[in-house]
Order: structure tokens, then sequence, then C-alpha cells
């Protein structure tokens, strides 16, 4: 790690640690990071910052499980099993402390583009895009009218209709690696077209990553198409 990278990662933990505090004492966040309260109380002021491990640790563990709960009071499932996620993928903020969470939790390879299917992953790209320093594309149901070369994905779904998207060609060059991401995984099928683009446009895939998985098929079916690190940051039944 890098002076760069090490500092990065500590400003993310001070983020962590602050959200946290916004609602618990001192003494409550010591009890459920299990670092002294007084030195959470500088961290957390900006009077000095934790070390990398420390950081380390309060990002991959304790942040994931905090954005798990939170995820887990914001997201909403009806009786028809249709999920409303809309206070999360409309909270900037939220998603960016996401973005250092998913790098460390799924050891994604640093990737060279961070891949999504418009609209509603467009804003958990944009987030992971600005961690990694990486370009953010987004896959279309539709051809921007001004491009003139394209990659194209298509699939029969279950139901019988005939989904496409379209990439612009110029988004993934060859040989780049490229982050698959959306807000919600259920069946896979959008994620299956994503990486038919990334294959399409002989780049390599360094992870597959969704906020929300509504249960298990969707994350099975995009480990049978890739050996990079797959998974989601919370699942609903």
């Amino acid at each position: 790690m890098n002076r760069a990278e090490k500092a990065a990662l500590q400003l993310q933990a001070v983020s962590v640690l602050r959200t946290l505090k916004e609602t618990r004492t001192y003494d409550e966040l010591a009890e459920e990071t299990g670092l002294p309260a007084g030195d959470l109380n500088r961290y957390v002021n900006g009077h000095v910052l934790p070390s990398a491990d420390r950081a380390r640790a309060v990002v991959s563990e304790v942040g994931e499980r905090v954005l798990r709960d939170e995820l887990a009071e914001r997201v909403r499932l009806d009786d028809e099993g249709y999920v409303d996620n809309s206070d999360v993928v409309f909270d900037q903020a939220f998603l960016d402390l996401v973005a250092p969470v998913a790098a460390e939790s799924f050891d994604f390879e640093r990737p060279d583009v961070v891949l999504t299917a418009a609209t509603d992953g467009i804003t958990l790209a944009a987030a992971l895009a600005s961690y990694y320093d990486a370009r953010c594309a987004y896959a279309k149901k539709s051809k921007e009218t001004a491009v003139d070369e394209f990659i194209e994905a298509r699939q029969r779904l279950q139901s019988g209709i005939e989904l496409t998207y379209y990439l612009p060609a110029s988004a993934v060059d060859a040989g780049e690696s490229v982050l698959v991401v959306d807000d919600l995984i259920r069946s896979g099928e959008t994620q299956e077209l994503l990486l038919d683009i990334v294959a399409a446009a002989e780049a390599d895939v360094a992870g597959v990553f969704a906020l929300i998985a509504a249960g298990d098929e969707g994350i099975e079916r995009a480990r049978t198409r890739t050996d990079a690190p797959t998974g989601a940051l919370a699942e609903l039944d």
C-alpha cells in the first residue's frame, strides 16, 4: 500500500466512524468497534487518523456490518416480492461509504472501468468508479443516436421477452479490467448480459458486485460465468 492509498483508507474509516457517531455515544461506538472511546473521539473530530490496520478493520468489518444493517432498515420488500431501494440509490453520500467497504470486503482487482446497466445502478457505479479512479460506463436498452459502433448483448428471458443491452464500443477497450455492478441482483439475467458485453469487448472481469441480492439465484448464476470475486453487500430472502 502506497502513501496515497493508506491516506485514502484512513479517511474512509473516519467517514464510517462519523456516520456511526450520528446515532451512537462514544461508549456505544467503542463497544461496537472494540476501539477506545478516547481514540474514537480523536478520529471523529479529525485530530488524528487511525493506523492503517485499524482503518482497514473499521472499513471492512465494522463498516460492512453497519451498512448491511442500514440497508435492512432502508430497503422495502412488498408482498409480491418487489424491492424498493430508492432510499439507497438516491443517497450518494451513503453509496460513497459503500464503495470502500465493498472494495475491502470482496478484494476486487482494481478496475479500469466500472460497468452497470441503466438506470438504478448508475449512482452505485459512479461511487465505485470514483473510489477506484476508474471510468464509469453503463449499458442501455436503446442505442445512443450519435454513436456509430456498439457492443451488443442479447438474451431471451424465461418469460419469452428478448432483452438487449447496448454499450458504445469506445467505452471499454480490449484487455481492460471491468468491474460489473448493479444495485440489485435477482435472477442474474442483467449481470449475465453485462458479462457478455465484457467478453465481446475482449476485456477482463475484475468482479461482480451488487448492493442487494434478492435470493441467491443471481449470485450463483454470475459465479458460473467468472472466477473473479462475486457477491452482494446485503441479502433479502
